[in-house]
């Protein structure tokens, strides 16, 4: 991966961006993708949606979500904890022990998140999983005055963790889902800005909004952009560890080349065109069967308005909505490559009807 995008990615997956509070995100996302395109826009939800050949009959839309998950303070107790609900989708055993940031107004503030003692818990609350509301974030604070005087009722929280390199290839941070997404879509769209598309046709990447809360940013941003057609990139599971029975997930592998979805999200014709473009660039793909509609911004891009001629990249990654995610950046930059080319494919007379097979 070159140097510049590398440090694009870093930036991006450092900065916290919880569903709802993408802004500093959205401002890197904007920054990056600022020289090559030739329209840059941020929408009321906070979409950043950045297009070449914006006035093209025929339009991409490439979509990556900017948000992660996280928390929000909710209640301090009369002691000085704080006790938080989740933004977006979180196993409860994960927090626990874990170093926190609140954002607040006045600047980052650390805490940890606490549970009673090992030794102190009963056999029963022992053998049982924890509730979020069972735990809470120690700030050091006195009580609830000397508390409210660092943090407010709705500050997020993310963990303390950022990106580090387990080997050359092999990385880990919080934030990849879907940061990452949001990384391959900039960088597809600087690749095109290198080899242009026809006139005639048109390319949006968005950095879409509030994915781990219900698609939102990319319902809006697909009904405003006009797209006939669209690609979305996600996060997927890879299955490679102990544990995951194959017979019920899907076999995906890190290190083993961008994943390609198939099934009733993803249009025919351009499931084909993105394995044809993987053959003529060298690049080696797994296929994902997903049956029915996803949890990705695919889902809401197909739906929107008359309907949009979907597919779905992905990027198989271990230990997903934890603090500690891991991936292979080749996987990612070659998503990108790919995403890249298959665009190149698609003219203003692709027709993306439905055919008997």
């Amino acid at each position: 991966m070159r140097r510049e995008s590398l440090a694009f990615l870093k930036e991006l997956v450092n900065t916290p961006s919880p569903s709802g509070y993408e802004m500093a995100a959205a401002e890197v996302f904007r920054r990056y993708v600022a020289p090559f395109a030739d329209d840059v826009k941020t929408d009321v939800l906070g979409n950043v949606c950045a297009a070449i050949n914006p006035d093209a009959r025929l339009k991409i839309m490439l979509a990556g979500h900017l948000d992660e998950i996280g928390f929000a303070v909710h209640y301090v107790s009369d002691e000085g904890y704080l006790h938080f609900q989740a933004i977006g989708g979180h196993d409860s055993v994960i927090p626990i022990g874990q170093r926190v940031w609140m954002h607040a107004k006045s600047g980052r503030v650390p805490g940890v998140i606490g549970r009673k003692a090992i030794h102190l818990l009963t056999t029963e609350e022992r053998a049982k999983k924890p509730e979020l509301h069972e735990l809470w974030i120690d700030i050091g604070a006195s009580n609830k005055d000397d508390a409210l005087k660092r943090i407010e009722l709705g500050d997020i929280v993310t963990y303390q963790w950022e990106f580090q390199k387990l080997t050359d290839d092999i990385a880990t941070a919080r934030g990849f889902d879907n940061k990452m997404g949001a990384f391959i879509v900039a960088e597809a769209l600087r690749l095109l800005g290198e080899n242009r598309p026809p006139r005639g046709v048109g390319v949006i990447a968005i950095g879409t909004v509030q994915e781990e809360i219900g698609l939102r940013g990319a319902r809006t941003s697909a009904f405003a952009s006009g797209a006939q057609v669209g690609f979305a990139v996600d996060v997927t599971h890879a299955t490679d560890y102990p544990s995951v029975d194959k017979r019920q997930v899907p076999e995906l592998a890190m290190g083993k080349g961008p994943v390609i979805a198939r099934g009733a999200n993803v249009n025919h014709v351009l499931f084909g065109l993105a394995q044809s473009a993987a053959r003529d660039e060298g690049i080696p793909i797994q296929i994902e069967v997903e049956p029915g509609g996803t949890g990705t911004d695919a889902n809401a891009m197909q739906i929107a308005g008359p309907g949009m001629a979907t597919g779905l990249f992905g990027v198989a990654i271990r230990y997903m909505h934890t603090p500690v995610e891991t991936l292979s950046l080749r996987d990612v930059e070659q998503c990108a490559q790919l995403m890249a080319a298959t665009c190149r494919k698609i003219t203003p007379k692709t027709d993306f009807t439905p055919r008997t097979l």
